[in-house]
């Protein structure tokens, strides 16, 4: 059998870049296993800075379903997450610094095993400044 997978589409033809106050909806789905072989799965939308520096980390919008809650997991089904995004911290891709914005599935499996999904996304526009060329004298 082959190893387990996560997949994220995104709703709107797998468009990637968002404005803040819009919907960010898709689903997820897992390929290779059985509603009896997951104990939990979690779906969150985050934010992670990477770069020079400390690195920080949010979590805009999460949601959690459980076997032990009482939660009915088919993995045949695709689960579903919406949310309207935020108007910051917006994607940026600076030199020092680098803001990133995902979509994270993780499956945790009765066996004790965890699956792992990011799905990267852009909020906002703000221009890449690697590539804004400095001004000549």
């Amino acid at each position: 059998m082959p190893d387990p997978r996560i997949m994220i589409t995104l709703d709107g033809r797998g468009r990637r870049q968002y404005r803040s106050g819009e919907t960010l909806a898709g689903s997820y789905r897992f390929d290779s296993v059985s509603g009896d072989d997951i104990r939990a799965v979690e779906c969150s939308i985050l934010w992670y800075t990477s770069g020079k520096g400390s690195e920080d980390f949010g979590i805009y919008a999460f949601w959690r379903y459980s076997i032990d809650a009482g939660d009915w997991i088919d993995p045949r089904s695709p689960g579903r997450f919406s949310t309207i995004l935020p108007r910051s911290p917006l994607s940026y891709t600076g030199v020092i610094i680098k803001i990133h914005w995902t979509i994270r599935v993780r499956v945790f499996l009765v066996d004790g095993r965890e699956m792992l999904e990011d799905f990267p996304f852009w909020l906002g526009s703000l221009p890449d400044v690697r590539v804004v060329k400095p001004i000549a004298p």
